[in-house]
């Protein structure tokens, strides 16, 4: 039988090698989670733009009714101020009408899906289905192919993120919301923007609430008094060149175009 005798140098040696291994083992494992963590890195669309300048975006989402439609565009063009209307393929193919209308009073119209499914609960055949068929619906009526796309109800996930990004789109959500679905009182809508508005702002409104035509124009005269200029979405985000917060912020760096 062989005995085996540690000495103070071979013990350091054991040791030695024992550490080794579990370090290699811990920056393995550091490794795959690293990786796991990237892989899984949730993607942002643009909720809002860093500027010093005073510049600001109102839309609005068209999903079903129509009713409102000529109203607000007619008090857009009373203040000359151009905005986006993001609207829904099946809505674009059941009024045309409104669709030329708005692209000729100098509205942009863009997409918000096919049919305002939520999208996520979609595979992504179906989602790019529903961003192309909305986009196609669009230029029939428009002759415009849309550049930006608002997710229904707000909701995607990376999945969609990427759809998006495959077809040259951009994504776009809202950091005011004026919450004229829910019918507040037109005064309510009118504080409730101006409190939260500030450069680099989108703020969200719907064609189909009632109250949204009688405070849009205090809306509009509250904005100009402090100095905005109201543009649309696609020109007030940047088109190369930019990264986008955890707020959801896009920020442009030193060459970023519009």
């Amino acid at each position: 039988m062989k005995i085996l005798i540690l000495t103070r140098k071979r013990m350091l040696t054991v040791l030695c090698c024992l550490l080794c291994g579990v370090l290699t083992v811990f920056l393995a494992f550091q490794g795959i989670a690293a990786l796991t963590a990237s892989s899984n890195q949730r993607m942002i669309p643009i909720y809002c733009v860093k500027t010093d300048e005073k510049k600001i975006a109102l839309s609005f989402d068209a999903a079903w009714g129509n009713d409102l439609t000529q109203t607000l565009i007619d008090i857009l063009q009373r203040y000359k101020v151009k905005t986006t209307f993001f609207v829904v393929g099946a809505w674009a193919e059941k009024y045309p009408e409104s669709v030329k209308a708005l692209t000729a009073a100098g509205h942009e119209v863009c997409n918000h899906s096919d049919t305002h499914p939520h999208m996520p609960k979609l595979s992504r055949d179906e989602m790019a289905a529903q961003i192309g068929n909305c986009n196609d619906k669009i230029k029939k009526a428009s002759g415009v192919s849309p550049i930006l796309f608002r997710p229904p109800y707000g909701d995607y996930d990376n999945a969609l993120m990427e759809t998006v990004k495959a077809k040259n789109m951009y994504c776009i959500q809202w950091d005011v919301d004026s919450l004229d679905w829910k019918n507040p009182a037109p005064s309510a809508i009118v504080r409730r923007i101006t409190s939260q508005a500030k450069p680099g702002s989108i703020v969200l409104f719907h064609n189909g609430a009632k109250n949204t035509p009688t405070a849009l124009p205090a809306v509009i005269e509250a904005l100009q008094e402090q100095g905005y200029q109201i543009v649309p979405v696609s020109q007030l985000i940047y088109k190369n060149h930019y990264t986008i917060d955890n707020s959801g912020m896009q920020i442009p760096d030193g060459n970023a175009a519009r």
